[in-house]
């Protein structure tokens, strides 16, 4: 405190000490597509607008692909979803370069990063329903290649959808991506059009971003979005096997190849854990998920410590928040352990000296049983204690 006279009493705040650690939002979804009817004062051109609910929803009109797609995410539940509506094109490759959008105006995707500014959300599940199942000349999806540079910034996984034809061309499609955050979903499912008063096929995702999103909110981000019940499907655009021991069934199979799919069994629901990537480090989109919004949890957090003077109490009081944060997510199951820690050979005077203090942690995020094995053994020994237990009981009865 600054020295001065006082022949008197005061109080002095000290603001020393530890700060909770708030977990960020992980269930706001993104979604961008188009809607040639929409009230275009409430969902401007490559504006992100912020939906609370189906009412709002509804000045998107009745065309185009964004009416569905906010239609699938509600069948699963509540959600925040940040809406991008791109311009209809001529055909659906012009389609396709409103929605790749471009960095420099934040048009497209790129309106996604504007986000946390103009609506004051980040959106961490992103989905782009009929703008992604294509392949242009046979070449990757370009609204898909584009968002896998924009997903590390946002800190978000993007639900994209397959081709919705054949096993092979699923899995053709699934090698024109590698990250881990990015999961493909093939084949669409059927819905019932209430205009048309029977199944229609649409893509699968925005059901499932529907789906992880209430799984966020009633359960916690590190859980996976696999073995999920999905409301609102009457059927799959195409049949896929399934048997739960079965090695050869095409669910099975689309999963080997980071394919996730839908599933019958007690209704339909989703099926498949991994991303794109081939770092099996970060195979599981859930593990990737829960690793980004501890990271981003605690970056948020320590805006208060930006700035102060470095000291003893300033170091402990980091660390110490930080483990007690790590403490909470494993008593909650978010991860497995982790802790914090402050290394000597970081910190020199030098750094310490130019303003950089390092803080050491580490965390595990629990993946998700994606295997289980029994293993069943003949144990002949019981005719032994059959025959003993019934010579027991004649011995018994004779008596």
């Amino acid at each position: 405190m600054p020295e001065q006279f006082l022949h008197g009493v005061e109080v002095v705040e000290v603001d020393d000490g530890i700060r909770p650690i708030r977990t960020v939002k992980s269930s706001i979804i993104g979604v961008i597509g188009t809607a040639p009817d929409a009230d275009a004062a409430a969902f401007p051109l490559n504006e992100p607008v912020l939906v609370f609910g189906p009412r709002q929803a509804q000045a998107l009109g009745s065309t185009g692909t964004l009416p569905a797609a906010m239609d699938d995410i509600y069948d699963q539940g509540g959600a925040l979803v940040v809406v991008v509506r791109i311009e209809e094109g001529a055909d659906i490759n012009a389609t396709l370069t409103n929605a790749v959008g471009d960095a420099v105006q934040m048009s497209g995707v790129h309106a996604f990063l504007a986000a946390e500014t103009r609506v004051k959300v980040t959106p961490r599940i992103i989905v782009a329903p009929g703008l992604t199942s294509q392949r242009p000349n046979g070449q990757a999806n370009p609204v898909v290649a584009e968002l896998a540079g924009i997903l590390p910034r946002l800190r978000a996984v993007a639900f994209v959808d397959g081709p919705s034809t054949t096993f092979a061309d699923a899995v053709a499609y699934r090698q024109d991506v590698g990250s881990d955050r990015i999961m493909v979903i093939d084949p669409h499912v059927l819905v019932w059009d209430a205009a048309s008063n029977a199944p229609v096929a649409r893509p699968a995702s925005a059901r499932f971003a529907g789906r992880q999103a209430q799984l966020d909110n009633d359960r916690g981000f590190w859980w996976s979005v696999s073995n999920q019940p999905l409301a609102g499907v009457i059927g799959l655009a195409r049949p896929i096997s399934f048997n739960i021991s079965d090695t050869n069934s095409e669910a099975n199979q689309l999963n080997e190849n980071a394919v996730s799919t839908v599933i019958h069994a007690d209704g339909y629901r989703t099926w498949g854990n991994r991303s794109t990537t081939n770092d099996p480090m970060w195979a599981f989109l859930s593990v990737r998920r829960t690793a980004d919004m501890v990271y981003e949890s605690v970056e948020q957090a320590f805006r208060w410590a930006m700035d102060r003077p470095i000291s003893a109490n300033l170091i402990e009081d980091i660390a110490e928040s930080v483990n007690l944060y790590l403490a909470h997510l494993k008593s909650v199951g978010a991860i497995l352990g982790g802790k914090a820690w402050l290394d000597p050979e970081l910190n020199t005077k030098d750094q310490l000296m130019a303003g950089k203090l390092t803080i050491d942690f580490d965390i595990e995020p629990p993946a998700p049983m994606e295997h289980l094995i029994f293993r069943a053994h003949r144990n002949a020994g019981y005719y032994t204690e059959l025959v003993d237990e019934v010579a027991r009981e004649i011995a018994s009865s004779a008596a």
